[in-house]
């Protein structure tokens, strides 16, 4: 896709952030409360928490698609590992390579703070982006549980 820019998400992305957001969130079937939402946002541009962060897609001022990363301690490492939690581009931004472009973002913001892992999960219907991420990671055999 042409003159897309990455950038870490500013306080006066809210309301595109949670239009983004909102989509991701009705793709699984989920909702959240406003103080979520609100909690949310102001924790992915606080700079006093960089364990939780955001990048965003942005094309003449307009935000295609985001991700959200969560920098967490692993008992298996000494250094911290990346969970990215949430991917999401619009439907007509689909098929351009911005979804793998927030990607390959992530694996740089790993790398560049040292975490030697980066993963994340989704639905096993969810085709189209498995389609992705069997070209750009590994497939695992774990399943989860939840309470």
């Amino acid at each position: 896709m042409t003159d897309v820019t990455l950038r870490p998400l500013a306080d006066t992305d809210e309301a595109q952030w949670r239009a983004l957001w909102t989509g991701y969130l009705d793709f699984y079937g989920a909702t959240v409360s406003e103080a979520v939402y609100s909690a949310t946002f102001a924790r992915l541009c606080d700079p006093d928490r960089p364990q939780q962060r955001a990048l965003v897609a942005e094309t003449d001022g307009r935000l295609l698609g985001l991700v959200h990363v969560v920098f967490h301690p692993h008992n298996w490492r000494v250094e911290d590992v990346c969970y990215l939690q949430d991917l999401f581009v619009m439907p007509e931004a689909r098929g351009t390579g911005l979804g793998r472009a927030l990607i390959e973002a992530v694996y740089g913001m790993a790398d560049a703070a040292g975490a030697p892992s980066v993963y994340w999960l989704t639905q096993d219907f969810n085709h189209e982006a498995r389609q992705l991420y069997d070209r750009i990671a590994t497939l695992t055999p774990f399943i989860k549980y939840q309470r």
